[in-house]
């Protein structure tokens, strides 16, 4: 009886979260132990409708390991006829005294990252999203070449508010 009612209850409760996120198309992270500078983490959003328009996020889960304050990031989209925009990108990762600006318990901390706002998919077909991280010490021209304390990488697109 007991167990019958924790299952009913992690069921509600699974339920309710899901539909507090109806603003969700894509969302997905992929595992990194050490990214390293040559390392892209590609994403398929598949076909998107090309009549509404979206948000674009990336979502980004580190630890005390990472050791900056700031994370840069070279993004792609590519599209289904081979166009392709790429960006260069800076975000804060922590706060002036060292405190993570993500949110979460214990060590690990997520980061909800603006990437595009209202953007629309015009072209039929499937798209490709490329994170490719950018890192690199003052002064310096190499890349760092290998990047610790970022756990996951992720890649969320919502619907936008202006449909």
């Amino acid at each position: 009886m007991r167990k019958a009612f924790f299952l009913l209850l992690l069921i509600v409760t699974s339920m309710g979260l899901q539909s507090c996120d109806s603003d969700r198309v894509f969302d997905e992270y992929k595992s990194v132990s050490t990214w390293n500078k040559d390392s892209i983490i590609t994403f398929n959003p598949g076909e998107l409708d090309s009549l509404k328009t979206y948000n674009l996020f990336i979502n980004i889960r580190n630890n005390n390991n990472y050791r900056y304050s700031n994370l840069f990031l070279i993004t792609q989209i590519q599209f289904p006829h081979g166009k392709v925009i790429s960006d260069t990108l800076e975000y804060e990762m922590a706060a002036p005294d060292g405190t993570w600006l993500g949110t979460g318990f214990g060590d690990v901390k997520e980061s909800k990252l603006w990437y595009k706002e209202n953007v629309s998919f015009p072209e039929p077909g499937e798209y490709k999203v490329r994170i490719k991280q950018a890192m690199r010490k003052n002064g310096e021209v190499e890349g760092i070449e290998n990047l610790e304390g970022i756990t996951h990488v992720g890649f969320r697109i919502e619907n936008s508010a202006q449909q």
